[in-house]
């Protein structure tokens, strides 16, 4: 499924959890393009996290006093990670050559008892292009709830990043959050410091303003989070990409602390914006 608009390509790959398979702008890459025939959301541009984001410690959680238990969902990984929408199959609801909408349903099974449905609504506009996700509660009761996305940017030695966070958090060795330390612990991130590294970065900027700037060989452009409070950083040693994930809680929130919860019918929402 591909659009051009306003010298935006996208290209959506709706049975591949509702990923991007590629974004450009003037045949600049701005997400990490999918390779041919990609068959792991993983190897997309980018991701939805519906309905929770990042790790739940070993899939287990209580929540209004019952307990419950999530198959691991990422190989041997002991954490259930990224939610249920980046496994299944989104359905294209809506298209025209500048917006489409792609929608996942969720029945209450597989561990997740609550039903829900998501949408993504993705804009291409003059200079910007949209992801819009929202998850709304379908279940008879209240549900915990967390949305994000998943964005994967090419990264070189040119690559640069500059956003402002009020604490980082360090991680164990399955990247749980242990505790919270000054956000320049990784990087001057505030002062716009180069991205490629030698070292692990996978850990959440709690107090997040909600914006970021992103250097590249071809140009810059910003992105901004709406209904984002946290910007999980997640930087591979020596990878030629980087993910800056606009998120709505920390990892293990419905553990923690911090998850939104939502009744029957209500709605979360949150954006990410790219504008070039």
């Amino acid at each position: 499924m591909k659009l051009e608009a306003h010298g935006w390509g996208l290209e959506l790959l709706p049975a591949l959890g509702g990923s991007v398979g590629a974004l450009r702008y003037q045949d600049n890459d701005v997400l990490r393009p999918a390779p041919d025939g990609a068959g792991d959301a993983l190897a997309t541009g980018c991701f939805p996290l519906v309905p929770y984001a990042n790790r739940i410690a070993h899939g287990r959680f209580v929540f209004d006093g019952q307990h419950y238990h999530l198959p691991r969902n990422f190989g041997e990984h002991p954490h259930s990670l990224h939610g249920l929408g980046w496994q299944a199959e989104w359905a294209a609801i809506g298209a025209d050559e500048d917006h489409a909408t792609l929608a996942h349903a969720h029945d209450g099974g597989a561990g997740w008892p609550w039903a829900y449905r998501a949408e993504q609504r993705f804009t291409l506009a003059p200079g910007q292009m949209r992801i819009a996700l929202s998850l709304t509660s379908m279940a008879d009761t209240p549900m915990p709830a967390g949305i994000g996305l998943h964005p994967y940017f090419p990264c070189d030695t040119e690559t640069c990043l500059t956003f402002t966070a009020e604490r980082v958090w360090r991680a164990d060795e399955t990247m749980l959050p242990t505790e919270p330390a000054p956000a320049e612990t990784f990087g001057d991130w505030s002062a716009t410091a180069p991205v490629a590294g030698t070292t692990l970065i996978d850990n959440a900027y709690d107090g997040w303003d909600g914006s970021a700037g992103i250097g590249q060989r071809w140009g810059a452009f910003a992105m901004r989070g709406k209904g984002a409070r946290v910007l999980h950083l997640y930087r591979p040693p020596g990878a030629d990409f980087f993910c800056a994930e606009p998120v709505s809680h920390l990892p293990d929130a419905v553990n923690r602390g911090g998850m939104d919860v939502l009744g029957p019918g209500a709605t979360l929402t949150l954006e990410m914006t790219l504008s070039v």
